[in-house]
């Protein structure tokens, strides 16, 4: 497990973000992480699936800036963006 200043990472604000088996995490207070939850849970599907867009658009943005590390085929692109479908 590694740690960076959330500075480094774009997106992040002021929480720290730690990598874990290639994958980045930010590490957030629960009650915020309750809170998130709570959102998700009580929000309308329609808001939720227009914050899964805005994500998967936030973490493309970020995979470009970063120079495109780890490239994947079109067919790997298409499920993760559908969602496995």
């Amino acid at each position: 497990m590694t740690a960076e200043a959330a500075g480094a990472f774009p997106g992040a604000d002021m929480h720290e973000v730690i990598h874990l088996g290639g994958e980045a995490a930010v590490v957030v207070p629960v009650a915020a992480y309750r809170r998130l939850r709570a959102l998700e849970r009580l929000a309308p599907a329609e808001v939720v699936e227009e914050a899964e867009i805005e994500a998967t658009l936030a973490a493309h943005r970020e995979w470009v800036a970063a120079g495109r590390p780890g490239e994947v085929s079109k067919e790997e692109a298409a499920a993760e963006l559908l969602g496995g479908q």
